[in-house]
């Protein structure tokens, strides 16, 4: 019986547990050259890395309601029986759900040493609860960019962040990706000209923001029913809703004209000056990148400005790619507010959707380029030798495990996508390297040679059927 169970136990142990991507070697080079990228880009631009630590309060991040059964809560198998029992949220901690919350505190914490506008990428792993599905993961790597200003952000910053993302994006070899973009006080200003009162707009915005996964129809029967607007309302939400451009006039023009004839409040007008601000100035830098889009609301309640989604050509079934938006108030200590503006990239759910449709290939799926050749088990020093030569000048080498005939050692580089293979000169003997897929092979010595085309020194992630990126 104990075999069997022991059989059992280990059967339960090799079983994939959903939710919790682990990607092949060569999923992990797209992973990793995606990361490379995206950081270079944020880099070019001025955005400095930050890591913060992996657990928050629970209090902190059940703080505003909609994310507490989706938590991850910490607690030790020899926890004492105190802590164990404990329920007060103050004294728990969780795995964080994303990186809004920890880089709000990370902001108050070291406010005194940050020099405001603060401008941050941080490329971390995240633990969220919910039901596993296409896309939807447990634990995912997610990307952000903010700019935090002290007491202040300038509106410009509300151009740069889609801007520095789309160009992050735009240099991943992925279809082109477009970001939609709107305003709350667009949204919340028209709802209140067509008579929607305050206490219903917050309601009314995560209705809407669902206009995409249930259709109009069901958002306009949700606003009646539920929320309590009358038909007439929800119909005007749907107007505005349906509006979308990229001609900041032609915005203007049709949001006005979706009041049908109700007077247009103060803060209608202040958002639409706004968003018509950022399209010009977002199709003078980088023309195509940005297209208003009126139906984005985003639900949650802490934006109060510019909001953003993307969504990639061909695959917009996949939803939003990036999302973010302006927050009026990121953090606060009582004394001082610290407003900001960002955006996010759920990492490894693109990367799901681009492993899994084959969007891209990979030159191989090992950082070797170099396999260094055993003549015999007694010479295998001298191939240690080449091999540490070759890695000194930065190149990835490795030493065939055993001294087979060269043919499977070929084949042993073959299987891997190694390009190169290196045999070490006998008696004397000049040592050669031989190109695998050319089937050319030369003289070389290891303190000098290199591959005739710098690509081949590490993997590349190329467009599937396209250049390489």
């Amino acid at each position: 019986m104990a075999p069997m169970a022991h059989s059992a136990r280990a059967q339960q142990a090799l079983s994939p547990l959903s939710g919790f991507p682990e990607w092949l070697p060569a999923g992990r080079v797209v992973e990793q050259h995606f990361i490379d990228v995206l950081r270079h880009v944020f880099e070019l631009h001025g955005f400095s890395g930050i890591q913060t630590r992996a657990v928050e309060p629970l209090s902190e991040l059940t703080r505003k309601g909609e994310t507490s059964k989706e938590v991850y809560l910490l607690s030790r198998l020899q926890a004492d029986p105190a802590e164990a029992a404990g329920t007060d949220p103050a004294g728990r901690l969780g795995l964080h759900f994303d990186l809004t919350v920890p880089f709000a505190r990370y902001v108050l914490n070291n406010a005194g040493v940050l020099h405001f506008p603060f401008k941050r990428y941080q490329i971390q792993k995240v633990w969220r609860g919910e039901r596993p599905q296409e896309g939807r993961f447990r634990e995912f790597y997610q990307v952000d960019i903010d700019v935090v200003g002290d007491g202040s952000l300038p509106p410009h910053y509300d151009v740069e962040i889609p801007l520095v993302m789309h160009q992050a994006l735009s240099a991943l070899p992925i279809p082109p990706v477009t970001v939609h973009v709107s305003n709350r006080k667009v949204a919340q200003g028209f709802y209140t000209s067509v008579g929607i009162g305050d206490e219903a707009l917050i309601e009314v915005l995560r209705v809407v923001d669902k206009i995409d996964k249930i259709g109009p129809g069901s958002v306009a029967a949700e606003l009646v029913d539920a929320v309590g607007t009358t038909a007439a309302q929800a119909d005007a939400a749907l107007r505005l809703a349906a509006i979308s451009s990229a001609e900041p006039a032609a915005v203007r023009e049709a949001v006005l004209a979706a009041l049908d004839g109700a007077a247009p409040s103060g803060l209608l007008l202040a958002g639409l000056d706004e968003l018509e601000a950022l399209l010009r100035a977002a199709a003078a830098r980088r023309p195509g990148a940005v297209v208003a889009d009126l139906k984005i609301a985003r639900g949650l309640d802490y934006y109060t400005g510019t909001v953003y989604e993307s969504f990639m050509a061909g695959h917009e079934d996949l939803g939003s790619v990036c999302s973010g938006g302006r927050y009026d108030s990121l953090a606060s200590n009582g004394k001082r507010v610290f407003p900001g503006v960002g955006i996010s990239v759920g990492l490894s759910r693109l990367l799901s959707r681009v492993l899994g449709a084959g969007l891209v290939e990979v030159s191989r799926a090992v950082p070797t380029a170099v396999l260094v050749a055993v003549v015999d088990e007694e010479h295998r020093a001298d191939s240690d030798a080449v091999a540490d030569a070759l890695r000194a000048r930065g190149i990835a080498a490795d030493v065939a495990p055993t001294a087979a005939k060269f043919g499977k050692q070929i084949r042993f580089a073959d299987r891997r996508g190694i390009p190169f293979v290196w045999f070490p000169g006998v008696g004397g003997a000049a040592d050669s390297v031989k190109d695998i897929r050319s089937g050319e092979q030369v003289d070389a010595d290891a303190a000098t040679w290199m591959p005739d085309d710098d690509a081949d020194l590490a993997p590349r992630v190329l467009a599937a059927g396209g250049p390489g990126a």
